[in-house]
């Protein structure tokens, strides 16, 4: 093949390897003189007169001038059965120019023979002793039996050579071999490649870059002495020449690459023991990883529900307030990290089981109480304490509510209550009858008639008052105490005047009979004024009231009892004009038949003024109880497109949620296409999903400005927030999960190596046998898909390969279980004994494997992984001289023991240490 450097070149002459051409350039026509470099032409003759010797002295003889001593084929044939290890035919024993050109030609077939087709080279040049053509001759039976048969990762003869070269080189400074000329020319890669094979030949780090001649001659040297490679360079010539010979170089380097050519097996297995170890190191970080967010995430739900399970209510209305603000925060803000971590969690289990299947490995067992099912009950149990806690922060907020309402209530008519009891009990305890006139007792009577009648209307005040008392108890509520202090000092009182008005009475009465005289006029002004008196104290007092309602429904039923109210002012005006005509009928008598009026009503302490003024401030409340009623009014219809404009998106929301469940349910069965299409069909309905939550924080903002207007209830909708978010997290969750589905999909195909074909065959004979399009089989289904896939199934062989597919025994067949069982059957992976062969070629077959040989043969990291966990050799029952390290692994198991195995136990290690644990 033409490499990137020789492409822009002309060719003259070209010969063919297994039908492959190979061409040689200018500077390797060896019939035009002027073009070979007289440096390049003395150092080909000395490494291919070195090299043919290498050879020959196995046949007990040598060549030295290359042109004479191959003229007459003898010693040619003799190379060619060498390094061939077969039989040419039998050579022509005669001197004459006619037998040597003859045994010239047996040797030409013979390279002929092996796929190698020659251009211009003649036996005539070579009888003749052409310099040029016996150089080029060589030089193509040593690409032939030397070169072209070297293979590094998928590459051969030269650029296999020259990777082999720059992977043995890598790791050592002042080394960048990049060609067969200048990269070789300060002997270090040479020296390189020594050491890299056997380090106790050379001490590379005493070796200098500005010393070429010194380490070429040392590279030679050693070579010869050690590793039976003659010397075909002069270093001299090497360093002196600006672009040394290529194919010099390349003859030299080959004999490198044949007499490490055994190393190359240990390479391969070093390979594959890091690719076990990468494994199994991978796999414990995940391990680690699960455990770690697995311990937090448990943690913060045990910190969480104590917090959640405390129900003890504040006592006022911000202390609860901020109670709800606290959690709404928790909701927002604590609470949607939790449920990403919970989610990656179970993707990251999932994973790692994946892994641990791919690679023949147990399933992975967390530590106690950290399994999934151990944090789903953990994270259930997190969000029922969740809701009964926003229930209890609700109904508390409530009771504080209408506690607020029924205190404020409660104050208002104690203080009315007691302004009017005000003096009372003074007013009962005087004996001024004792130094009345007739008349002045006879008025004390009626004015005491009247005070019963007064006292008698505000029993229901007390008893209202009593009952606010109570219900404030039985609500719990803080200030109780002075509550229940206050109520009892009125019934108290009112106890005390009952006894009081009953002393009065029977002293009037037993002084009644001696007065006669009674101003029927004044007792008929108090009889009509004390009730209206009340009925307006009353009135003032409902107009007042303070309200609470949550609906439109209710304020109108307040408007339509204060339009009832206002409907009967016309008739508490006329009763108003006939208490006010009594007073104006005693003022005409008085004036009619000049009585002289002391200017006071002896049966009573309201004045005619005092109805005046209560009538103007009953007037005066009405508009101002309007106005109160028209904003509630407003409030309620803003309460109430609040409520609309909640319900108008929930009802949205709700039913989309509720559709992409069930589509998402059937999309791991219903998506066609490679599982690369598939991964991309889901990543943009996750994306659709992902834009959707705008919508979802629009209706948290509308239901915020909701509990904001203390709106607890809505009829207009099914779907509470808590509905909606459960949802959503749900939604978030599956969609999540199935992603991870057809991931450990992708991860199944590319580590077991089956194509997209199979897992298409695969998921199409599992969605034909779903019947029920749920994503799994029955065992009936399942038996009828191994049949149709040519399963020859008896009970017993059934039942071994529902262990395999159903180890739960949950009696259905999910896809990524099917999918495991048909790729069990179809892929292969690194089994433990390949990996015990690869540790023992390694060791070179001893029982022990030294630490410098680990360190020599794999990367640091998965080294020194080896070294920590192997014990030191033990042989012949005293420790061993070396340094070496017996086939043994040794784990840590979470700080309790070690596991020790010989190395005949090596392999059910490797498959069965997770289990062990």
């Amino acid at each position: 093949m033409m490499t990137a450097v020789e492409s822009h070149m002309t060719y003259s002459n070209s010969y063919t390897i297994n039908n492959e051409t190979v061409y040689m350039t200018q500077e390797d026509d060896w019939d035009r003189d002027l073009l070979l470099d007289p440096a390049w032409e003395k150092q080909q003759r000395k490494t291919f007169t070195a090299w043919c010797n290498s050879h020959l002295r196995k046949a007990g003889t040598a060549i030295e001038n290359i042109e004479e001593d191959f003229k007459n084929g003898l010693k040619l044939m003799l190379l060619l059965e060498v390094i061939s290890g077969e039989r040419l035919p039998k050579p022509d024993k005669g001197k004459m120019r006619f037998h040597k050109i003859a045994n010239v030609n047996k040797a030409l077939d013979f390279i002929c023979s092996k796929g190698v087709k020659l251009v211009s080279i003649g036996a005539e040049e070579i009888t003749d002793g052409n310099g040029k053509m016996t150089l080029g001759m060589i030089w193509t039976i040593i690409l032939r039996f030397a070169i072209q048969d070297i293979s590094v990762e998928e590459t051969s003869a030269k650029e296999g050579l020259l990777l082999w070269c720059q992977r043995k080189t890598a790791p050592y400074r002042n080394v960048n071999v990049q060609n067969f000329h200048i990269s070789w020319k300060d002997g270090l890669a040479l020296c390189a490649l020594i050491h890299r094979h056997r380090p106790d030949l050379i001490d590379y780090s005493k070796l200098r870059k500005d010393d070429p001649i010194g380490n070429l001659n040392t590279a030679f040297e050693v070579a010869e002495k050690f590793l039976d490679i003659p010397k075909m360079l002069d270093a001299e010539d090497i360093v002196n020449t600006p672009k040394p010979d290529e194919k010099a170089i390349m003859t030299y380097v080959s004999c490198f690459y044949h007499a490490f050519a055994g190393a190359e097996q240990a390479e391969t297995a070093a390979n594959r023991i890091c690719k076990v170890l990468a494994v199994n190191q991978e796999n414990e970080k995940l391990m680690e990883e699960y455990e770690k967010l697995a311990s937090e995430l448990l943690e913060w739900i045990r910190r969480t529900i104590p917090w959640l399970e405390n129900r003890t209510a504040e006592q006022t209305m911000r202390a609860m307030q901020q109670k709800l603000e606290d959690f709404r925060d928790y909701r927002r803000i604590h609470k949607p990290p939790r449920v990403q971590e919970k989610c990656q969690l179970e993707i990251n289990f999932n994973t790692l089981q994946t892994k641990l299947r791919l690679s023949n490995r147990p399933a992975f067992m967390p530590s106690e109480g950290k399994m999934v099912s151990d944090i789903a009950n953990a994270w259930k149990g997190l969000e029922g304490v969740e809701k009964g806690y926003e229930e209890w922060l609700l109904t508390e907020i409530r009771r504080l509510e209408r506690l607020d309402h029924l205190a404020e209530k409660f104050k208002q008519k104690c203080s009315m209550h007691e302004s009017w009891t005000g003096g009372k009990e003074e007013l009962l305890s005087q004996k001024d009858y004792e130094s009345a006139s007739l008349m002045e007792i006879r008025a004390l009577m009626r004015k005491h008639e009247a005070f019963e009648s007064d006292l008698a209307a505000h029993q229901d005040r007390v008893e209202q008052i009593a009952a606010i008392a109570q219900e404030l108890n039985e609500l719990d509520y803080h200030d109780a105490a002075s509550v229940n202090a206050r109520c009892q000092g009125i019934c108290d009182q009112w106890d005390n005047l009952g006894t009081l008005t009953q002393k009065r009475r029977d002293a009037l009465e037993r002084v009644e009979k001696l007065w006669e005289t009674i101003d029927q006029l004044y007792l008929e002004f108090a009889k009509r004024a004390a009730p209206f008196n009340n009925w307006m104290d009353g009135a003032m007092e409902d107009l007042q009231d303070m309200f609470i309602v949550h609906s439109i429904e209710e304020i109108q039923s307040l408007i339509t009892a204060h339009d009832q109210f206002k409907a009967t002012l016309p008739e508490a005006d006329k009763e108003r004009m006939a208490t006010m005509g009594i007073h104006n009928e005693i003022l005409k008598i008085a004036q009619t038949y000049s009585i002289k009026l002391s200017g006071i009503n002896p049966y009573t302490n309201l004045s005619p003024q005092d109805i005046s003024s209560k009538w103007d401030a009953v007037k005066h409340l009405v508009p101002l109880r309007d106005q109160m009623l028209q904003e509630e009014v407003a409030r309620q219809q803003a309460n109430e497109r609040l409520r609309r404009q909640f319900a108008a998106q929930a009802n949205i929301i709700g039913p989309w949620i509720q559709t992409k469940m069930e589509e998402i349910s059937h999309v791991s069965v219903d998506i066609a296409g490679s599982l690369e299409e598939q991964m991309n069909s889901l990543k943009q309905y996750e994306g659709n999903i992902i834009n959707y939550k705008s919508n979802i924080d629009k209706l948290e903002g509308d239901h915020q400005l909701s509990q904001e207007s203390l709106i607890f209830d809505n009829k207009h909708t099914n779907y509470t927030m808590e509905h909606v978010r459960v949802g959503w997290e749900q939604l978030l969750t599956t969609i999540a999960r199935t992603i991870n589905e057809v991931e450990n999909q992708i991860l199944t195909r590319d580590a077991k190596g089956i194509s997209q074909e199979q897992l298409n065959e695969f998921r199409a004979s599992f969605n034909h046998f779903d019947r029920k399009r749920n994503g799994m089989m029955d065992p009936d289904d399942f038996r009828a898909c191994l049949i149709s896939m040519g399963y020859d199934l008896g009970e017993v062989e059934f039942a071994r390969i529902m262990t395999l597919v159903d180890p739960n025994n949950t009696g259905v067949v999910t896809f990524q279980a099917f999918i495991d069982f048909m790729t069990r059957e179809t892929a292969e992976t690194d089994t433990a004994e390949q990996v015990m062969a690869s540790f023992k070629i390694l060791a070179s077959d001893k029982n022990y494997i030294t630490v410098d040989e680990l360190r020599r043969e794999l990367p640091p990291d998965q080294a020194e992984y080896c070294i920590s966990r192997m014990t030191r050799y033990i042989g012949g029952g005293r420790r061993h001289r070396s340094p070496g390290l017996h086939l043994l692994l040794q784990r840590p198991l979470r700080g309790e023991r070690l596991i020790k195995l010989p190395l005949t136990l090596l392999p059910r290690y490797l498959s069965c240490v997770e289990r062990a644990i």
